[in-house]
């Protein structure tokens, strides 16, 4: 049973998680366009997999904001909770529970960016922004489909979690 669970609760068993950043800059979102081959191509938040040398899941979304984006950011709220099934590395089966945050971009210089989609990259890491509207949405395919769908139904409420009222 994972930590976080209350006794006696019946789950499926968290065989990965991730932290991952809904991060507004100004009135644009920023994403990660992937390309790969033979596939085509996708959008999604800047994060990935907590580790075990994470203190938790809000250091794992700053360790890969700093990864990914060379990055920081401020005012990280949690947003979104996605949970799917999920094949873990080691054979074993389970879910994978990603932790969605909204925050602002306080800094990126993506000359800094580094760790293993940078170093041994599958593909192409395109950081793009686009407009947080459900125009800008409808433009490009944000994976998962339910923070693509999360969003476009919210855009007003993930920016009322960084107002001033809420701090």
């Amino acid at each position: 049973m994972h930590q976080d669970q209350p006794a006696g609760a019946t789950t499926r068993p968290v065989v990965k998680r991730t932290a991952r950043a809904i991060i507004i800059d100004g009135d644009r979102l920023v994403l990660i366009k992937r390309t790969k081959p033979g596939i085509a191509p996708y959008w999604l938040t800047p994060g990935g997999g907590v580790e075990a040398d994470d203190a938790n899941i809000l250091a794992a979304l700053h360790r890969e904001i700093d990864e990914e984006l060379g990055g920081k950011i401020t005012d990280a709220v949690p947003a979104f909770v996605d949970t799917t099934e999920h094949l873990a590395d080691d054979g074993s089966h389970g879910v994978k529970v990603q932790y969605f945050f909204v925050c602002r971009l306080a800094s990126m210089d993506l000359a800094q960016r580094h760790g293993p989609e940078i170093d041994q990259p599958y593909g192409d890491y395109e950081v793009v922004r686009v407009p947080f509207s459900r125009m800008g949405l409808a433009m490009v395919d944000i994976v998962p489909l339910t923070l693509r769908h999360y969003l476009d139904a919210n855009i007003e409420g993930v920016l009322g979690l960084l107002g001033s009222d809420l701090s």
